[in-house]
């Protein structure tokens, strides 16, 4: 907080016509009755033609070699079984490891998987390192045929991003973002039209990792370095289960970019820019 403090001189010069001259002093204001600095909102597209919800795939490939590392943590409504199971849809290895590179990622996240590890949720959510995102509440897809996902109603559409919202605010998520990532990354032109009213951005990407169901770590490794160039978006997941190489992909990817030049940023600042 910046206190604006006024300071008021006088300068006093006797002369033949001045005899004398005298400084009100004005009031210095307290610190603690300051106004706070209202946050910036975070940065977003215009709609689109007819109103629909923007979509966003990489940033400007003219202002410098930035890059953003995304990660899915997805979880299906009806997966609470497989959990119990001892299956694991976290990654907190993961985690750990772009902490401790310190590289900046954005996690969009399922409402089902905050309400899973609620814990995990909040301690992503409330660490500056990181922004967390919108990726529906119950992964399913918003079109037909998309890689077997089920499918959520167009009438219902709304409600599941609304519902992933109030679940990362259960979770203690404070300020989750207002960008949005199609389970699958599918959409139609009725999906933008149901989430216009929402206010999000969606988030695709133009550099596919591979790390899904991949078992051959550099494999992975070697499709993001071939595939990011400035202003990319990578999408690879933060799932144990379904992508066990990407923490080891990460440690062999972050130090290998930095060495080209890259800088590791949000998806906030690749859209503000």
């Amino acid at each position: 907080m910046i206190t604006l403090v006024r300071r008021v001189t006088a300068a006093c010069a006797l002369s033949a016509a001045l005899t004398a001259c005298a400084a009100t002093p004005q009031p210095v204001r307290p610190a603690s009755s300051a106004a706070p600095t209202a946050p910036s909102a975070p940065p977003t597209l215009a709609p689109g033609p007819g109103g629909l919800t923007p979509v966003f795939k990489n940033g400007s490939r003219r202002h410098g070699r930035t890059v953003a590392l995304t990660f899915d943590a997805d979880m299906t409504a009806d997966q609470g079984t497989r959990a119990a199971a001892g299956e694991h849809f976290d990654n907190p290895g993961l985690i750990a490891a772009l902490r401790a590179l310190k590289v900046p990622a954005t996690v969009f996240m399922t409402g089902r998987w905050a309400e899973q590890y609620p814990e995990q949720a909040r301690s992503i959510g409330r660490d500056p390192l990181f922004e967390v995102a919108n990726h529906s509440y119950s992964h399913y897809a918003f079109t037909d045929d998309c890689y077997g996902l089920p499918r959520v109603s167009g009438d219902r559409m709304r409600a599941d991003v609304e519902r992933a919202y109030a679940a990362f605010g259960r979770a203690g998520v404070p300020d989750a973002r207002p960008y949005f990532r199609f389970p699958g990354g599918c959409y139609d032109r009725r999906a933008l039209k149901a989430l216009a009213p929402v206010g999000v951005t969606a988030v695709q990407w133009d550099v596919v990792s591979g790390d899904a169901f991949a078992t051959d770590a550099e494999a992975v490794t070697r499709q993001v370095l071939e595939g990011v160039r400035p202003g990319s978006v990578v999408v690879m997941h933060c799932t144990r289960s379904a992508a066990p190489t990407t923490e080891r992909v990460v440690r062999a990817v972050v130090p290998e970019l930095r060495e080209r030049g890259f800088r590791f940023v949000k998806v906030s600042e690749l859209i503000g820019s």
